[in-house]
């Protein structure tokens, strides 16, 4: 293996000559091949690794030395303006790739794939399996290089015409025009002049006459000063067919005559006939590409060599191909603005469980043995760890895949139908993956993928499309499983994209009843006939008084209702079983969809489940997500474009439909995990308004425990952030927040009445986004929890200036932020500046007697301030007894709660204190909050004992019993 150029896939047409505008639907940009068999690696990469350091685009072409062929200085200069135009042309970024980062260029490196060569029996021997399968690699035929494709064959002969094959998406066009720029470069020395032609763009010219000349002067204008040495340049001139499926070329001579002069005007395939029957420019070589069901289409005694793509063979190919994919660095913002830069060390650990996972589970490793499947992990992981682009959904990502491998493919050029490659794997796959969701399995029998491949095939045509399907395309999707106990079956290459297709069958409406298919015939068949025979009923009735004949005319016009009807009820059990898979029960404490990704690609830590145990039961999250991600207009302009439209009708009537359903099922309280998958089917649903009506009755946000990544709180802000009315609490605690998460959030924190930031590692940094939060002029907030972040003097210092200028908050927690005594005296001071503030919390702070003290005091001043919390700061006995006489003097003002006790009585807030301590049992250190707790129930036992009153007896061993089951909890003792 070796490092070299990585080159984006795109369609050739004319015009080469001036400065082209790569349209992104005809480019790919990944490397792809083919398929393990049975985990089996038997091909080995024996060259060594090279790496081409630099972007390519930014280099200058070799200087010319053309030999004896080009020596003149007019013809160096033409070989040059072609060179520069074919590096322009061929280095074009298509959008999918931008957002890898800006500095990306896919021609900085590449990993050369495995071509095998293979033999012309080998090609024609009939496939007895079901073609998902890797053929063995054959003795005596080791993997060639790019440089070693034009060598001479095993019996010495020169080699002239070489074929490469390989099936939908396995890197053909990326090896082309890694060989394109490897000549820009003047890497391919053997090849003076290289010409290459995309078959898609001549077989649009249809029978067009015209000569070779002019197809070579009309997209590649420099070389007109050179074509009349073309005669000459032997095999020096390298002709490259790239996608030879497209053309439907004749052999035979009843079909297209001979012809050895390259200005004689003919139709493109048979000036492509003739160049490969070498009768035209006999001693020029040709580098041809097609899909395997097209091979037959060259007879094999024009072909000196066939090389069959394959993919990475073992998992360090892999591994380094994501090395060299996610160490790119990213833009630094994501689409809510915020620098969210995913820092070297998160690569690097992405890099890493992406390793151990590949080492230890070997369906993903089967995956990526395909690299088109490495190339959307990789945007996979980075939708979910990096900066996110703004409109970018997981379902646009896999629109988009779809299309870069299967844009403008048709399953058989030579057939009337003009049929989509995606369109016939829609029908295809997609049924198989709808029923597959429909009973819950993601393993397949041979049975069942034959079932549903063959379903409704009755003509000899139609069982030829299947053929081709299955040569061509079927591994793409399919891969058998390596999993220990299902051995011998079949899964979709990667889990998500069973629930892709399968949500693509439905909003298609491939998915009919037998009901549905005859009253659409019934239908249709009124709507041939109905006119006319409304006419002569309606003729009858006026001349013979049949009373019959007016209720048989209503009928013709019921007909179709009724079967709009049926429609409309089967799209609403669709969009029912839509909705009960999002709310499903048995799914309520799992991890939210995004985790459960990121986990099926990285792994999870910690041991694997045994195989012997019994399977937990499959669960197809994702299905919903794509179902809403399809409808959405982006997504459907990329179907139309694959052959696969969804009608705007369509789309708006299943939209309405599951709007329906939702509104009904959606009002219930769901568990944080849900309800951000609830959300985050609404954002890759995309309709700002379709989200409002649905969403218009929640009131409460709690997403506690969900870890906040970037991705989710782009989530969060896209689909609620334009939101009107007030959300009555928003729970964000243990979410795992940073400062740019809280910018991300911004647009929901101001309709929040109640905010919860608790246990969230917030430092002095988050406390200027808070500042600005409070001094928005369109903050709700009342209540506001800051309880358990470390924000020092230093935060809580920008936290006053937003509390100077606010007007809405009357309840704050400062509970365990690490003030200090440098905070409390902060807050001291200016306590004043704010005059609404009714409660304050500033327990668990380490402050001591003094600053505690002048605290309280600033309390019992303050207009509003009701109640001061100074539980469990480093108090002595005498400091808690102050407090204690401050918060029971009768001068009014705020009450100051420092002890579990008032005089000899029980606090009336012990309950408040000790459900904070019990809450916070796991996240504070247990030395001290033992040490509290002992300080606690010595004041308990000290008031006891001071009491002559019963009641107030039983109240201080009450409250004492449950200090000590708390000390209990944390291992200490009661005495």
């Amino acid at each position: 293996m070796r490092w070299g150029y990585h080159l984006p896939r795109t369609s050739w047409g004319s015009g080469l000559g001036r400065t082209p505008q790569l349209p992104d639907e005809h480019i790919s940009f990944l490397i792809q091949w083919s398929w393990p068999f049975k985990g089996v690696h038997p091909l080995r990469l024996p060259r060594a690794f090279i790496r081409h350091h630099g972007n390519s685009a930014d280099s200058a072409p070799p200087p010319g030395r053309h030999g004896q062929l080009f020596r003149s200085i007019s013809a160096t200069e033409a070989i040059q303006r072609h060179r520069r135009n074919l590096i322009e042309w061929f280095s074009r970024l298509p959008r999918e790739e931008r957002q890898f980062g800006p500095t990306f260029a896919l021609d900085t490196v590449h990993v050369d794939p495995v071509i095998r060569e293979s033999t012309p029996d080998e090609l024609l021997r009939p496939s007895t399996e079901l073609a998902t399968g890797h053929q063995q690699t054959q003795a005596g035929l080791p993997p060639l290089a790019l440089s070693q494709l034009f060598d001479p064959d095993a019996c010495g002969r020169r080699v002239q015409t070489v074929v490469l094959y390989g099936t939908v998406g396995t890197g053909k066009s990326t090896l082309v025009r890694k060989m394109v720029l490897d000549w820009c470069y003047g890497r391919l020395p053997a090849f003076e002049l290289l010409i290459p032609f995309s078959c898609e763009d001549l077989s649009s010219l249809g029978s067009t006459p015209a000569s070779l000349c002019q197809l070579v002067t009309q997209r590649y204008t420099p070389l007109k000063e050179v074509l009349p040495l073309m005669t000459a340049a032997g095999s020096r001139l390298l002709f490259v067919l790239h996608g030879l499926e497209r053309l439907n070329l004749d052999f035979r001579l009843a079909g297209t005559g001979l012809c050895s002069d390259p200005e004689e005007p003919g139709p493109p395939a048979a000036i492509m006939v003739n160049l490969l029957r070498k009768y035209m420019l006999p001693e020029a070589s040709i580098l041809v590409t097609t899909r395997p069901s097209t091979i037959g289409r060259i007879p094999s005694k024009y072909v000196g060599r066939y090389g069959e793509i394959c993919g990475f063979s073992d998992t360090n190919l892999q591994k380094l191909y994501f090395q060299l994919r996610l160490n790119q660095p990213d833009c630094g913002y994501g689409a809510g603005g915020a620098g969210v830069s995913v820092t070297p060390a998160q690569r690097d650990n992405l890099i890493q469980m992406l390793s151990r996972n590949l080492e230890g589970h070997h369906q993903i490793a089967a995956a990526c043995f395909l690299p088109s499947y490495c190339w959307l992990v990789c945007a996979t992981l980075h939708f979910l760890h990096a900066p996110t682009p703004a409109g970018q959904t997981l379902t646009s990502i896999y629109t988009s895949f779809l299309r870069l491998n299967f844009s403008g493919e048709t399953l058989d050029s030579t057939h009337t139908s003009n049929l989509s490659l995606m369109s016939y794997a829609a029908r295809t796959m997609g049924k198989l993956a709808y029923e597959g969701v429909s009973s819950r399995k993601t393993y397949f029998s041979e049975e069942d993928v034959r079932g549903c491949l063959e379903a409704g095939i009755k003509t000899e045509e139609e069982f030829q499309l299947l053929q081709i399907f299955r040569r061509d395309a079927l591994r793409f999707f399919l891969a058998p499983c390596v999993e220990p106990g299902h051995l011998g079956t079949f899964v979709f290459t990667v889990p998500a994209m069973q629930e892709y297709l399968a949500a693509l069958y439905i909003v298609l409406g491939l998915r009919k009843t037998a009901l549905q298919r005859v009253g659409k015939e019934v239908v249709e068949f009124v709507g041939r006939v109905g006119e006319d025979v409304s006419l002569v009923l309606g003729i009858v009735a006026k001349l013979l008084p049949l009373r019959i004949l007016p209720l048989l005319f209503n009928l013709l016009k019921v007909v179709p209702r009724v079967f709009g009807r049926m429609v409309s009820k089967s799209r609403e059990a669709v969009a029912q079983a839509m909705v009960l898979e999002m709310f499903r029960e048995e799914d309520y404490y799992n991890d939210d969809v995004l985790d459960q990704m990121g986990a099926s690609i990285l792994g999870v830590e910690g041991p694997r489940r045994h195989p012997d145990e019994p399977s937990e039961d499959e669960v197809f999250e994702l299905f919903p997500m794509f179902m809403g991600g399809l409808l959405s207009a982006h997504n459907r302009a990329v179907l139309a474009q694959l052959g696969c439209p969804i009608k705007n009708l369509d789309a708006l009537e299943n939209a309405q439909a599951i709007k329906k359903k939702l509104g009904k099922l959606g009002r219930q309280v769901l568990p944080p995990s849900e309800l951000l998958d609830h959300l985050f089917f609404h954002y890759e649903f995309q309709n700002q308004r379709f989200s409002a009506e649905v969403l218009g009755s929640l009131r409460q946000l709690n997403l506690a425990g969900v870890r906040m990544t970037p991705l989710k709180c782009t989530v969060v802000a896209s689909v609620l952030g334009s939101g009107r009315h007030p959300l009555d609490e928003v729970n964000l605690a243990s979410c795992q927040l940073d400062p740019a998460g809280l910018h991300t959030l911004m647009p929901v924190l101001l309709r929040a009445r109640k905010l919860g930031l608790q246990l969230n590692n917030l430092g002095p940094e988050a406390c200027r986004d808070l500042r600005d939060l409070l001094l928005h002029d369109q903050c709700q907030i009342t209540t506001l929890r800051l309880s358990n972040n470390p924000l020092t003097a230093a935060g809580v210092g920008l936290l006053m200036d937003g509390l100077a200028g606010n007007t809405s908050v009357t309840h704050l927690s400062l509970l365990h932020t690490d003030l200090g005594d440098e905070g409390l005296e902060l807050l001291a001071a200016q306590l004043d500046r704010n005059k609404q503030l009714q409660e304050l919390n500033v327990a668990y702070n380490g402050a001591g007697d003094t600053v505690a003290l002048a605290l309280a005091k600033a309390a019992r001043e303050h207009p509003s301030l009701e109640l001061l919390h100074l539980y469990f700061n480093e108090l002595s006995s005498e400091g808690r007894q102050v407090l204690r006489d401050l918060g029971g003097s009768g001068e009014g003002g705020a009450r100051v709660v420092a002890s579990l006790t008032e005089g000899t009585a029980v606090s009336e807030y012990w309950s408040v204190i000790l459900s904070e301590v019990q809450r916070n049992l796991n996240s504070w250190d247990p030395l001290r909050v033992q040490r509290h707790l002992k300080l606690l129930l010595r004041d308990l036992e000290d008031s006891r004992g001071a009491t002559l009153n019963p009641w107030r007896k039983a109240q201080l061993l009450r409250v004492e019993g449950e200090v000590k089951t708390l000390l209990e909890q944390l291992g200490g003792s009661g005495h």
